[in-house]
């Protein structure tokens, strides 16, 4: 086995390099072989200078999150002995310098990073803070304006940033980056005195002609960061290593993050960090099992589903081919995505080259013969079977042999679409939600016969656009939509009962989801709502109705779209406000249903939402149609917006305990019925005291 962290001398410069694949985390060893590494080249005479470096893929990509709150941190640590140290330090940055990493960069005296380099503190995304002196010696390097925006927000700062920022000395833009972090060791091996961060004072300084900067942060980030303590303790940190002497900073930098890295916050955001990752390993499908290439996509279907899953390629730089059936479909389609792109634009996330470059990627074409090479194809055609099947056989007599052919379906049965081609164990899911750019959810749903290589490609692409892929089996509605249904349901019978739509959205935000449940059908559109409900009630006689929702429906109130719904909303503006033309409507249906009403409380709305979600995706884990129950929680914090520093939707549940979750649906089912009747693995589980994370 090599060693984690090994030394080796070129000419009069010692190179330190880590070599913990795949990614370089700090796991135990690793600071240790690092400390001795330094120890080697303090102590050899012809050490002029060191260079510190990873091996692999990347820099030092951040701690070894497995190991959060079960190591005592060192009295002293590598960034402060490397800062003190006497021979000049330079870190080598390629890939990612992250959380740890990034502060173990900080240590060193200079910063040099190849161009497609990545840097930041992104601990604030598990619930943390960086506990490493990040919050001390970034603000004294870049000054706490700049330094509390990387940290709060934990995002990733292209090399060109960190360079203008004044993160990094230089970016090596040709030639191998050891050679150029050796060479510019050597410049600087005499230099003196060294530059150490923790004695820079000048950019502090900002803080005094701006002191208003961090309680203007603090109200930025009120709506989104609520019920959350990370955000706000990242806030105070860099205000400490404003007001305060440096060894006084990295003290109070170690007691706020002592309070956060146990708690239930972080423990939770670390769940979901781990969901995350195990989603891609599909327990009978092999890490090594053979996938298509990536080279060509196309898609079928240029509306707005099929316009946003061609952005989604196009994105990440994948040429894709748009098919449509006339030049006035293609035009119209085009032009939707050129005008999204322009929303992008404006806001600032993306210029007119990068658009230009992601515009000459999307070829739109008029005939499946144009399309016949591409490795994969995705259709977004109308939600109707038929439609979907006359196109499946289009493809399955115009593509390539090998090719994996998808469709974008939200509830449709995979296996009577695979059966209209006489390749179904190339066939598909891919369900992508609205907005399909934008949105990171990618159900992928497994067929009867969709092979292994077809799943594992499909894997392979979510990665490759961006998105975070779960795959599941086939039923109807899949796992995400099929579980959420009973919420959606549940919220409509409480307004049935005597809840306000209103007072049920605000439970929800205050839950943590960024909108509430009607003012999200409203933005939605109704009439969405409104084709799948009539569908579902021609298929089952014993679908359960919503006679509001139905009623607002078809009087013309279809949302935002047209300017009233649950709420009415004003021209050009998007808040939603209680109307009474809607109320008008709930009291009469109510009348006409005949219900008792009475009124709820918040508890019992969220709990009644929720548990009726946690029982249907018991019933899924129990069919086998979801692999786990982490799988169901990665689908409901990317496709619903689930709060994230709740877990997810089961993580959530268990928090709670499955037994009284079980008894809570036991008496539900005694007053209101069939529909609240306990899902025999929630039955199961509440009995043997076990837990959905033993699913």
């Amino acid at each position: 086995m090599p060693e984690l962290v090994d030394f080796t001398k070129h000419g009069a410069i010692g190179v330190i390099t880590v070599n913990n694949p795949p990614v370089n985390a700090l796991s135990p060893g690793v600071p240790e072989g690092i400390a001795e590494c330094l120890q080697r080249g303090n102590a050899d005479e012809e050490v002029k200078a060191m260079v510190l470096i990873g091996g692999g893929r990347s820099f030092i990509a951040g701690a070894d999150i497995k190991q959060l709150g079960k190591r005592k941190a060192p009295a002293r640590r590598n960034q402060d002995v490397m800062e003190g140290n006497e021979k000049p330090i330079v870190a080598a940055i390629h890939g990612y310098a992250l959380g740890g990493g990034l502060e173990n960069a900080l240590g060193c005296h200079y910063r040099i990073a190849v161009a497609s380099a990545k840097v930041g503190l992104p601990e604030v995304l598990i619930g943390i803070l960086p506990g490493g002196g990040g919050t001390q010696r970034l603000p004294r390097l870049i000054g706490p304006k700049a330094a509390m925006e990387i940290i709060v927000s934990g995002r990733h700062v292209p090399a060109a940033e960190a360079l203008a920022l004044g993160i990094l000395d230089r970016v090596v833009e040709d030639g191998p980056l050891l050679d150029a972090a050796v060479a510019f060791a050597e410049e600087v091996a005499d230099q003196r005195p060294l530059p150490r961060i923790r004695e820079m004072v000048e950019r502090l300084r900002e803080a005094a002609a701006e002191p208003e900067m961090f309680d203007a942060m603090r109200r930025k980030i009120a709506r989104r960061a609520r019920n959350q303590k990370a955000p706000y303790h990242c806030i105070a940190c860099v205000e400490a290593a404003v007001s305060l002497p440096f060894d006084d900073g990295i003290k109070r930098e170690r007691e706020l993050f002592e309070e956060l890295v146990n708690a239930d916050e972080a423990k939770s955001l670390r769940y979901a960090f781990f969901a995350e990752r195990q989603a891609r390993n599909v327990p009978d499908v092999p890490k090594e099992t053979e996938t298509i290439a990536l080279d060509g996509a196309a898609v079928v279907g240029g509306g707005t589903m099929g316009g946003g899953i061609a952005m989604s390629f196009a994105d990440f730089g994948i040429p894709v081919r748009l098919l449509e059936v006339s030049d006035q479909a293609l035009d119209q389609a085009m032009g939707r995505i050129a005008k999204n792109y322009e929303i992008s634009v404006a806001r600032g996330s993306l210029d007119q080259a990068e658009t230009k470059r992601r515009l000459a990627l999307i070829k739109p074409v008029l005939s499946y013969h144009e399309i016949a090479d591409a490795d994969v194809v995705i259709e977004a055609v109308f939600e109707e079977m038929a439609v979907k099947q006359q196109v499946f056989a289009e493809l399955d007599r115009a593509i390539k042999p090998g090719a994996v052919l998808a469709t974008n379906s939200s509830a449709l049965d995979i296996d009577q679409i695979a059966g209209a081609t006489g390749r179904p164990e190339a066939v598909i899911g891919t369900h992508f939600f609205s907005p399909a750019n934008v949105m990171k959810l990618l159900e992928i749903v497994r067929g009867a016969r969709s092979s292994t290589r077809t799943i594992a490609s499909m894997v392979k692409l979510a990665k490759a656009i961006g998105k975070v892929g779960v795959v599941c089996g086939n039923c109807d509605g899949f796992v995400a939509n099929r579980s959420r249904g009973p919420f959606s349901t549940e919220m409509n019978i409480l307004v049935e009962q005597g809840a306000m739509p209103q007072q049920i959205d605000q439970v929800m935000v205050d839950f943590g989801y960024p909108m509430g449940p009607f003012a999200v059908a409203d933005l939605a559109g109704g009439d969405i709502g409104y084709a799948g409900r009539k569908r579902r009630a021609a298929a089952d006689p014993n679908y359960r109705k919503l006679p509001i929702a139905d009623r607002l429906v078809e009087q013309g109130r279809n949302g935002q779209k047209t300017g009233a719904g649950w709420y009415r909303y004003e021209p050009g503006d998007r808040t939603p406000r209680p109307d009474p033309e809607a109320e008008r409507i709930i009291a009469e249906v109510r009348r006409e249903l005949g219900v008792n009403q009475r009124d709820f409380s918040d508890e019992e709305v969220l709990h009644r939402m929720l548990f009726a979600s946690v029982n249907e995706a018991c019933k899924i884990l129990g069919e086998g149609i979801a692999a786990r129950a982490s799988d169901v929680d990665v689908m409901w914090l990317y496709g619903f917006g689930f709060p994230r520093y709740r877990g997810g939707l089961m993580y959530w549940a268990d928090q709670i305990g499955v037994g009284a979750i079980y008894h809570r649906i036991c008496r539900w089912e005694a007053d209101m019925g069939e529909r609240w009747k306990p899902a025999e693995l929630l039955k199961e589980l509440a009995e043997s005291g076990n837990s959905f994370s033993d699913t």
